[in-house]
């Protein structure tokens, strides 16, 4: 007999205990993590990057204000309190590419270790944290490794070592870390619309001899990019991705899609531009910044992206998610007031066409060329 279930069962984002990329730093005093931490950052800059830490304070009041200090050039200073949560933590972190952690107060899935002689107790003490070193850092260069970690770990002297001091080794070092958990990209063409203004379905009208659904898909798929359609109505074809968020057009698409994956990025593309080529796609792709929610193209004569020919990485669903929660169904919207990579492109590559006086120059047009 089937064990019942409560609840459905969803796919899930991989997260470590408090952000879908963490690295636990520890050995040392929290000075010393703080500065490697500040040093890294600068080198990484293009990457967006978090620091968890205690308070060191040794008496905090317990404020049920929270304060957020804007400053004028737009940046943001947020003070709050609460207890640590990792569900709340994950949600707080899922806009960052790689969070360090103050591995002396918590625990990350991996770890830095750092050899400081003075911290021998403290290391002893968090041996069995231990478990995924990345790399060591020795304080000074010919600090010998204590005794009880060559026991617990014999191969922990295999493992990569950098002093202190080679800020730009440690650096390259965890941006290789970070370029392994970049998601793969997976297609989505749009076809779901109701063509209102067409009178007739825009993905099965025919510019290239075929239905322009099938002309996008294989636009996708020719970049090597595994395709799937999306679609309003439940489907038993295994490309076909139907909508779980009902009447919420292109968005409901998209936030479908992270359902099904949220661990990948998804390249969307509309089926009513047909003037969007091979050149396009691959510009997108090569341009693309898994840093920003999303790579979208926008026309050079255009004050917006276009959101239905757009990357979009898995940080953007919960952004997505929370729009929705605010009575907001357009994905333009989340792009144009969340950090996004532009590639501007001619107008004419990205012409919408939307009904049937526009589909017939369009037709006659690329029958020319």
């Amino acid at each position: 007999m089937k064990k019942h279930k409560k609840h459905t069962n969803l796919e899930r984002r991989d997260n470590d205990n408090f952000a879908p990329n963490e690295i636990a730093i520890l050995g040392t005093n929290c000075g010393i993590i703080s500065n490697l931490v500040h040093e890294i950052s600068e080198k990484l800059s293009n990457y967006k990057l978090a620091y968890f830490d205690a308070s060191h304070a040794k008496d905090v009041a317990q404020n049920r204000l929270s304060e957020y200090t804007f400053h004028h050039q737009g940046n943001l200073q947020i003070t709050t309190s609460g207890n640590i949560n990792k569900f709340e933590q994950r949600l707080q972190f899922a806009q960052f590419d790689y969070v360090f952690i103050n591995g002396n107060h918590y625990q990350g899935v991996k770890q830095i270790l750092i050899l400081d002689e003075e911290k021998e107790a403290s290391v002893l003490k968090r041996l069995e944290q231990l478990d995924r070193i990345q790399f060591v850092i020795k304080l000074k260069k010919d600090k010998e490794y204590f005794s009880f970690l060559e026991e617990k770990y014999p191969q922990i002297k295999n493992i990569t070592c950098y002093t202190i001091d080679e800020i730009d080794k440690i650096s390259n070092h965890i941006n290789n870390l970070i370029q392994e958990k970049i998601a793969a990209v997976k297609g989505l063409v749009l076809v779901g619309g109701k063509s209102t203004r067409m009178g007739q379905d825009k993905s099965n009208l025919d510019y290239f001899g075929k239905p322009q659904k099938i002309v996008a898909k294989q636009l996708l798929e020719s970049n090597k990019l595994e395709t799937f359609y999306s679609v309003q109505n439940a489907s038993e074809y295994d490309d076909e991705i139907h909508d779980k968020f009902l009447n919420l057009g292109p968005f409901g698409g998209i936030c479908s899609a992270f359902q099904k994956d949220p661990n990948a990025a998804w390249f969307v593309l509309a089926t009513d531009v047909p003037f969007v080529n091979d050149q396009i796609i691959k510009l997108l792709l090569n341009q693309r910044n898994p840093g920003k929610i999303a790579t979208a193209i926008k026309g050079k004569g255009k004050d917006f992206p276009e959101p239905l020919i757009t990357i979009y990485e898995p940080k953007a669903y919960p952004i997505l998610l929370q729009y929705l929660a605010q009575g907001y169904s357009c994905p333009r919207k989340a792009l144009i007031n969340s950090e996004v990579e532009i590639v501007e492109v001619d107008d004419d590559f990205i012409r919408n066409v939307n009904t049937p006086v526009d589909f017939t120059n369009a037709k006659n047009e690329i029958n020319k060329s």
